[in-house]
């Protein structure tokens, strides 16, 4: 059974310091996705001053690593970029300030440099496909998210419910950040509607961050010209005050849309 996710600092520090365990492959990963157990190991206080220190694992955090060598080549996207994209992914969400993306980080593990992400436990009591269909308005947060980093795969497989539903998890998002229009989701219910405050004000947040310490991050991890590709995206967001329509060229829906 997955282990209960700690706080959000906690589960940062064990997730950028923990000792990575592999668990097993998760089936149907096109990226070679592995379920491990994050955790830290320190010296057991009851061995004499002096002698080698035993170490003891501490309580855990389960997780997700994707290994850089795991990706599976695209024909739009620079190999060798997925997992850095998945990181920009939850810099943004921590920007908007909607805890959308779990906590994720990129280090070094067992096959080398990756993305590993807390696990989230979902609700399964929860029909996603009904939150979906009917246009659940606690998805529209989730809608602009996938707007302002150009999200070319929204399925509905990739929204976690947690808490009865009370809040939703956002994964998989190693497709982002194309300097192309590439919005492809199964989140255009309010296409053209107007973006309600609380969106317009996650989305100056930001635009805010984009000029500071998010956009040296991002540049960490993104090309130049994708960064600030998500900045113009965010201002044409915010001058338009309307979620998005769907693009004329390019396929509205990604493939199963669950």
């Amino acid at each position: 059974m997955p282990t209960p996710m700690p706080n959000r600092a906690e589960a940062l520090g064990l997730l950028t310091e923990g000792e990575i365990k592999v668990v097993g492959r998760i089936v149907g990963s096109t990226n070679n996705a592995l379920f491990v157990r994050v955790a830290r190991r320190e010296a057991d206080p009851r061995v004499a001053p002096g002698s080698s220190p035993l170490l003891t694992p501490t309580p855990g955090i389960d997780a997700v690593y994707k290994p850089t060598i795991g990706e599976r080549p695209l024909d739009d996207f620079p190999d060798g970029t997925l997992t850095r994209r998945e990181v920009a992914a939850w810099h943004v969400s921590e920007a908007l300030g909607w805890d959308i993306v779990p906590p994720t980080v990129l280090r070094d593990g067992p096959f080398g440099e990756g993305m590993v992400q807390a696990y989230v436990d979902t609700d399964r009591d929860v029909d996603v496909v009904a939150m979906v269909v009917e246009d659940d308005p606690r998805l529209r947060r989730m809608a602009t998210f996938d707007a302002a980093i150009n999200n070319t795969d929204r399925k509905g497989g990739h929204i976690l419910p947690v808490d009865a539903g009370r809040h939703l998890h956002g994964v998989d998002h190693g497709v982002t950040f194309s300097v192309v229009p590439k919005l492809r989701t199964v989140l255009w219910g309010w296409r053209g509607q107007p973006l309600a405050p609380d969106e317009v004000g996650g989305l100056e947040r930001l635009r805010d961050a984009l000029q500071g310490e998010l956009g040296v991050q991002l540049r960490d991890l993104l090309r130049a010209g994708e960064v600030r590709a998500t900045a113009r995206r965010v201002e044409a967001l915010l001058a338009d005050g309307r979620f998005p329509f769907p693009s004329q060229t390019w396929p509205a829906v990604p493939w199963p849309p669950f």
